[in-house]
């Protein structure tokens, strides 16, 4: 992962990539994403950790972080004798999307207000500066 933002401007970025920007998801993440994506219904976690070849504790984890991210929900599905599970599903894209673009404004913002603390401090050391001069 590129170190600045210049770099990242720079390099060739996929969509998925905003998974990882900025969510800080992992590929296991991404991967279990996809499987969800891919198989069209909602899974378990023993057919996610199926699905992406890993054991079910880490895909366990997969799903609490997609989960926490907002990219997939949880259904619970109820026995008729009692008792329930939980399956995973994606969520909308167009819901992912619009969370996104709220966390890209957010940044905008907190940026400029940064920006403009910059200018502030260092103009009132150049204009002092000048003045000394």
């Amino acid at each position: 992962m590129p170190d600045s933002m210049a770099e990242q401007l720079r390099q060739d970025m996929e969509c998925e990539g905003l998974l990882e920007c900025f969510h800080g998801l992992k590929q296991l993440d991404k991967d279990v994403f996809q499987a969800l994506v891919d198989a069209g219904e909602a899974l378990t976690v023993d057919e996610i950790a199926a699905a992406v070849d890993r054991e079910r504790s880490t895909a366990y984890r997969a799903v609490q972080r997609l989960l926490q991210a907002g990219f997939i929900q949880k259904e619970q599905v109820n026995y008729d004798q009692g008792g329930y599970y939980h399956v995973y599903k994606p969520t909308d894209p167009a819901t992912i999307a619009d969370d996104m673009q709220r966390l890209l404004n957010d940044w905008y913002a907190k940026m400029g207000q940064l920006i403009q603390e910059f200018e502030t401090k260092y103009e009132d050391d150049v204009t002092a500066q000048s003045v000394e001069s």
